[in-house]
This record gives structure tokens, C-alpha cells and sequence, in this order.
């Protein structure tokens, strides 16, 4: 009776002065409950398993990955999506069951678990007993042993998670979603689920999916008939204005949740639907403790995945044949270690943070290598940033570089809802552009120069080849100063108005306190740690202009 205590639910260990309205399950059910609910064993945890003898009564559930018929064997390599390595099986050429052994067919094999001459594998699968599943057309099957381009995968979303290489950047998503859950739980933030259909335009660039109801087959002829929500609404584009609500309630907040952008891009960098980290933290006054716990975050991400099983698996490389193969499309495992070793490293200062105007200042001096000549106007283009990643970031080892925090941007450039900073640096002379002065600038200004405040406290961070994966700033907590800002960009809000940000606004009425956040693209940064160079091949069916497949 002790031992089943365990499985008794805490709040039944004690029990109330009157008896419960419904009979309670004995220790007994429950424990057997708890025993019949544990999983089979996968094809990782066989490969792992070494036993010294032979094991009988083996089960192994799978896909057939490759048959290879012998004079009087079947050689089968079964999958199960737990690892990229496939387990082999030995089937007598005669056994009933053998002829349904087809490449892409659902099976489950019976037999003893034995030492192997594979020189890949300690022990296999001796089969004694094969079952069809389900069964598979092999001269059909879409995913084939050959090598297949990423561009056709991506036109069989539905499949392409099969492919071995696939399932582990897959499992690599999944177990960085639980280390991130970890680090934050640690750090005593609350996960929330924002809302995903918004009233408004978060970012304010306009490139956004609209909501309308309406049957599957036919969509509201026109805009106006469409009042199931009584307005125009969006799939939201960032959640970080939900998560500052919820951050004067609960504390520290974050959040992992699908976002949406209708830009017309067609790069390796770009989806319609993407996945964002954000968090926003209240009672904070300065912006490097939000770098910080980017920072902590990542690294602690990064040494906490490294040993994980979908990384080491992706880092892993077979001898080159003559034949391209999958792992060809992935970065130099070189590189990945590289990325991976630039995260993970502790040095007794924090990584590298170099203001907007600093940054522009050091482009200029090498302003010969740039398409796009720097100006403090101009903004930091892609062959900047990757410039500054590496320079910046540079450790000392070849090749090894940590991220870069850029802080500080012109306010002209970025998001109406971003503190301005108390006392901006005035860039030099060389670092201005001669254009008109924009919203923010001060009409008595010479010309070529900018008044102090007009940078704002925010940041991106850099890595090398990716350039931006996050970025985050101070949030405008004083109500005149965000109505203010609202106003010079022309965005409507006010006691005598009905903007879809009037709710927003609220928040700095009634107990508004100083707080930043940032957000982070979740996709970008699996795409750089497991070297994958297109960041629709993170993601388990990606949707971009002009595909939605399935």
C-alpha cells in the first residue's frame, strides 16, 4: 500500500470530512493505469540498448525506409521519426508478411533483439512475425531513397516531415520549445496565449492578412458586409501589446505563438506564418536588463540543445559519395559548431552592444566594401549588418563569433510605441545624410544634424549570415509622450476619437509603469542552429507568397 501511495493524486491523500459525490478509483486501478499508459520502445531507444544476450519478444512499431532482398533474407531499415539512423531487420525471405514489406509502409515487427555484423549497428531486429500496417506503393510513394531537392519537398508538405532529416529538425524544434519553457519557469515568467485575431496593426508596416467570415467556398464580396466582428480585424503581427496588458496583471510574461505578415517576399528569410518568442517584463528601467535575459536566454538555450540528441544528429555527416544528398544542402559542419560555440560562450564581459551611431561611424570607415553607402538616415542594411556581426562579434578564434546587440535606432525608423531615449548621442557630421528632417527632428535644427532624443531605447541583435533574429526595446510608458508620438505618425487616439489602439493607450491611464520586452523569430534561430539554409525547411508545413498547400 505504501508503494501505491505514489500514484494516489495529492489532493486525495488527505481526504475531506464528507465523503465525495463519486467513487473514488483504488490505488490498484490507478497504478495500472499509470503502467499500461507508458509507450513502446522507439527505434532510438533499441539502437541504444546493447544487451549483453539475446532479447526476445521484441516489438518495433515503424515505416519502412529501404528493402533490400537478399537470396534468402529481406533487409529492411525501419523508421519511426525518434531518430535519423534507421534500425535494421532481418525478415526470412519466405515468412508470410514479407511481400508487404514496401517502402513508406506503417509495420510492426516481432522477433529477438541481436548482436549485428552492421558495422553501423551493434545489434537487430531478427524478425519472426511481420505486420502490414499499412500497406504502401512503392512505384507511387511520393518520398524516395534518392536525393530529393528541398524545393520539391516543399511541394509535399503534407509528407516531408517523413524524410529523415526532417523529423530531426522537427524534434530539435520540439525540444528547444521545452528547454525555452524551462528557462522561463526558472525565471518566475508567466506563459500566456495572446490573442491570434487582432484590431489592430502591431508594427504599423500594413502588411496584414485581413479576417472575414464567410463559407470556405465563397469570400464577402465586399468589405462592408463583413461584420461578424463589427470592423476590420487582423491575424495579428506581433502579440507584444496583449502581452503588455498581461504584464500589468501577472508580472513577467511570454509567450511562443504563430504570427502573420503579408509581404510579397520570396527570400530563404521569409514566411506569411512564423513563429515569434516574445516577453515583456514590468518595474524595469533599463533597457540593458532586457538585453540581458536575451542573452541568459539564448545561451542557456544553446548549452542545454547542444548534447540533445536532433542536434548532435544534425551535426552529423556522412562520407560524401557521388551522389548529392540531403545533408549537401545543410551549412559545413564546421559552421554549425562555429554558431553553436559563439552562443554558447561565457566570457567575463556580455556580448557585445554597440550603438546605432557607433555602428554607423565604424561602417563608414570601411564604407569602399558596401553597395549601400552607410548614413545615419540610411539604416543598416543586410551587407551592414553581416559586417557588423562579424566585426563586432569577432572572439578571437577563427570563425567564432558571438551575437551583437545594436541599440539605440533613429526614432524615425522604428515603432511609435518605443521609448525615447533621455539624452541621444548627436552622430557626427560624415554619419548624416542632407535630406529634410523627418517627424521627431527639430525645425530649428542645422542642417545635417540632428537635436538630442531622437534615437529611442531599442536593439536588434546580429548574428553572422542571418543577421536580425530579435529585437526589443523600452516601451513608452507615459500616456502624453506615446499620445505624442501617436500623433506625429498621424495615428488617431484620444478622448473624442474610437481608435483600435484606444485600449492600448489605456493601459498608461491607470497604474502605467516602466517596462520593455523584446521578440525573437523562433524559425531563424532553428535555421541558424541546425544549419539550414532556407527557413521554410524549419517548419513543419510553411506557408509564404503565393503557397499554401495543404
Amino acid at each position: 500500500m505504501t508503494t501505491l501511495r505514489k500514484f494516489w493524486p495529492s489532493a486525495l491523500r488527505s481526504r475531506p470530512s464528507r465523503p465525495f459525490p463519486f467513487p473514488l478509483p483504488s490505488p490498484v486501478s490507478q497504478a495500472k493505469r499509470y503502467q499500461s499508459s507508458k509507450s513502446q520502445r522507439t527505434v532510438a531507444e533499441y539502437l541504444d540498448w546493447r544487451p549483453s544476450t539475446e532479447a526476445a519478444d521484441v516489438v518495433v512499431n515503424g515505416y519502412v525506409r529501404s528493402v533490400r532482398t537478399m537470396k534468402s533474407d529481406i533487409f529492411v531499415h525501419v523508421g519511426d521519426g525518434s531518430t535519423r539512423k534507421p534500425l535494421q531487420a532481418l525478415v526470412p525471405k519466405q515468412m508470410a508478411g514479407g511481400s508487404g514489406l514496401r517502402v513508406g509502409a506503417a509495420i510492426r515487427l516481432r522477433g529477438s533483439w541481436v548482436p549485428s555484423s552492421h558495422a553501423d549497428q551493434s545489434h537487430e531486429l531478427k524478425v519472426s512475425d511481420v505486420d502490414i500496417l499499412g500497406p504502401s506503393d512503392a512505384s507511387t510513394y511520393p518520398i524516395q531513397k534518392k536525393y530529393q531537392t528541398p524545393d520539391y519537398l516543399r511541394s509535399i508538405p503534407h509528407l516531408r516531415s517523413r524524410t529523415p532529416l526532417n523529423t530531426a529538425i522537427l524534434r530539435l524544434r520540439s525540444d528547444a520549445v521545452a528547454t525555452l519553457t524551462q528557462f522561463f519557469a526558472s525565471r518566475n515568467f508567466t506563459q500566456t496565449h495572446p490573442p491570434i485575431i487582432t484590431s489592430s496593426d502591431c508594427e504599423g508596416a500594413g502588411e496584414v492578412f485581413t479576417v472575414s467570415a464567410g463559407s470556405a467556398e465563397t469570400a464577402p464580396k465586399n468589405k462592408a458586409e463583413d461584420t461578424f466582428f463589427r470592423g476590420p480585424k487582423y491575424l495579428t503581427v506581433s502579440t507584444q501589446l496583449h502581452l503588455e496588458a498581461l504584464a500589468q496583471s501577472l508580472g513577467n510574461v511570454w509567450t511562443l505563438s504563430p504570427t502573420f505578415r503579408a509581404e510579397k517576399s520570396d527570400t530563404s528569410r521569409h514566411m506569411s506564418e512564423f513563429y515569434m518568442l516574445e516577453a515583456e517584463m514590468p518595474f524595469v528601467e533599463q533597457m540593458d536588463d532586457v538585453l540581458d535575459l536575451v542573452e541568459d536566454m539564448l545561451r542557456h538555450l544553446a548549452t542545454n540543445l547542444y548534447t540533445s540528441r536532433p542536434a548532435v544528429e544534425l551535426r552529423e555527416r556522412h562520407n560524401r559519395g557521388k551522389s548529392r544528398t540531403a545533408e549537401d544542402d545543410l551549412v559545413s559542419v564546421d559552421e554549425v559548431d562555429r554558431r553553436w560555440a559563439g552562443m554558447m560562450q561565457t566570457p567575463a564581459s556580455k556580448w557585445p552592444r554597440i550603438t546605432y551611431t557607433d555602428a554607423i561611424d565604424l561602417l563608414q570607415t570601411e564604407a569602399h566594401r558596401f553597395e549601400h553607402k552607410p548614413t545615419w538616415d540610411g539604416g543598416l542594411h543586410s551587407e551592414h549588418e553581416k559586417f557588423l556581426a562579424k566585426t563586432v562579434g569577432a572572439t578571437g578564434e577563427q570563425g567564432i563569433y558571438r551575437p551583437v546587440f545594436v541599440t539605440h535606432y533613429p526614432r524615425d525608423m522604428k515603432a511609435f510605441y518605443m521609448r525615447t531615449t533621455a539624452t541621444s548621442p548627436l552622430p557626427s557630421s560624415s554619419s548624416t545624410s542632407t535630406a529634410p528632417q523627418t517627424a521627431g527632428s527639430g525645425d530649428d535644427c542645422p542642417s545635417g544634424t540632428r537635436q538630442l532624443g531622437t534615437t529611442v531605447d531599442c536593439f536588434d541583435l546580429l548574428v553572422p549570415d542571418l543577421c536580425e533574429i530579435a529585437g526589443g526595446s523600452m516601451r513608452e510608458h507615459r500616456l502624453a509622450h506615446l499620445q505624442e508620438a501617436m500623433a506625429t505618425r498621424g495615428m488617431t487616439s484620444g478622448n473624442n476619437s474610437r481608435s483600435n489602439l484606444d485600449w492600448y493607450v489605456d493601459l498608461r491611464r491607470w497604474g502605467s509603469c516602466p517596462h520593455g520586452g523584446f521578440g525573437l523569430g523562433f524559425d531563424r534561430l532553428l535555421s541558424y542552429l541546425a544549419g539550414v539554409q532556407n527557413v521554410r525547411d524549419v517548419v513543419a508545413f510553411p506557408r509564404w507568397f503565393g503557397r499554401c498547400d495543404c
